[in-house]
């Protein structure tokens, strides 16, 4: 095993990115590769074994999706678009990932580059028309993102089989193991028939991930991007005490002046009054939690994605893996439950070596709390307090809050 540092790569055709690929990428506007992508294409398209630590919101989708394409196109020599589909299933490379929100959002960056190498994408993930995602099987596939639970149930109903596949990806690996998947993933591992290629990426490589490296991985090239510290000083933070009944006034004059607001709750019920108190306040706002119908989640996503929705309401389970550009503010409406959960919050802004604003709203009772947070991060933020009126909260990258006007 290796472990790099970033250096940089002009282009990704200096890392060996095919040139349908690479004109695809240019007219979308990416031309150079960001750190994990310059650290791990290259390895990629080699045909090795990858283990890259990398934050959600790094660039990792196309640190694995280019090699995968790439890869996969060259062992099926063209003809992968021609194929009459066959049943079941037998894709050629393969995406495991945590959530639906994340296969979907993987599907939509992929999907595009996949046509210009002729190769048939799908996404299969719980939640959605299960007929839908069959035909879409029985059409003929190359390359599958899939959730591990969704994924298991095709192959028990006898559409889908992972015999033929040599590129596994397994993205958000550590997600997976805290939402208790690593039983599912091993059971795929197991039923890959042929030799294969393993790209992981992962926040984290302890613990379960760690025991997955070791025992599934063949001789992997490792490569870590930005730590945790480096993502916390690309962010602006704010420390907003507030008084109860003034919060949603001070969450609504937050989001006026931002394109794009997306605000954590704990709950989805809170998530639900929430996003009924901003309209009360004339903000219009979705919610995104899992008691919401699939449809509508991936409405609001889409809507807030394109910029028709200003702000977006989550929960923590909801928003994991979320890849959404251009987040101007993320608001922690209630408290996160841990620095660690902060960091996962406010980690969908600040993405990709862009820098961010992430408020906090502090109720009298939290302040101990807020500071606690901040001291393990290794934050020194005054906590300042504010009422709904204030000016400042309609440039708060631009606002900088001193230490004499704090809560003592």
């Amino acid at each position: 095993m290796t472990t790099d540092t970033y250096e940089t790569a002009g282009t990704f055709e200096s890392l060996g990115v095919a040139h349908p690929l690479v004109k695809e990428l240019v007219d979308r506007g990416i031309t150079t590769p960001f750190p994990i992508q310059a650290l791990t294409i290259a390895d990629g398209l080699a045909g090795r074994d990858v283990c890259g630590k990398a934050k959600t919101g790094s660039g990792k989708t196309l640190a694995f999706g280019l090699p995968l394409l790439q890869r996969t196109a060259a062992a099926l020599g063209g003809e992968a678009g021609a194929r009459a589909g066959g049943h079941p299933a037998r894709p050629r490379a393969l995406v495991l990932l945590p959530t639906r929100e994340l296969a979907v959002q993987v599907h939509d960056v992929l999907a595009p580059l996949a046509k210009k190498v002729s190769l048939r994408v799908a996404a299969i993930y719980g939640g959605a028309d299960v007929d839908r995602q069959v035909a879409k099987l029985r059409k003929g596939v190359d390359v599958v993102i899939a959730t591990p639970g969704r994924l298991i149930d095709m192959g028990d109903r006898g559409e889908l089989s992972v015999a033929d596949v040599e590129v596994l990806v397994l993205d958000e690996a550590d997600r997976m193991a805290d939402m208790g998947f690593m039983p599912q993933v091993e059971w795929v591992l197991r039923r890959l028939g042929r030799p294969h290629q393993t790209l992981l990426f992962s926040a984290t490589l302890d613990g379960a991930v760690d025991r997955l490296v070791r025992r599934y991985l063949h001789d992997p090239v490792h490569h870590e991007v930005a730590s945790s510290t480096q993502t916390v000083s690309a962010m602006v933070h704010r420390f907003l005490q507030v008084h109860q009944m003034d919060k949603v006034r001070v969450a609504a004059s937050i989001a006026r002046a931002q394109e794009k607001t997306l605000i954590f709750v704990r709950t989805k019920r809170g998530a639900d009054r929430l996003v009924e108190q901003l309209a009360d306040e004339g903000v219009r706002a979705a919610a995104i939690h899992g008691d919401l119908r699939q449809s509508n989640r991936e409405r609001a996503l889409a809507d807030f994605a394109s910029g028709k929705l200003p702000i977006l309401v989550a929960t923590d389970v909801a928003a994991r893996g979320l890849h959404i550009e251009g987040v101007d503010v993320v608001v922690h409406y209630d408290p996160p439950e841990d620095h660690k959960a902060y960091l996962h919050r406010s980690g969908r802004t600040a993405r990709a070596g862009s820098t961010g604003v992430v408020a906090s709203l502090v109720l009298w009772n939290q302040v101990v709390e807020a500071e606690v947070v901040q001291r393990r991060l290794g934050l020194r933020v005054p906590i300042i307090e504010v009422f709904s009126n204030d000016p400042r909260l309609e440039s708060l990258e631009d606002w900088e809050p001193s230490y004499e006007e704090a809560v003592i």
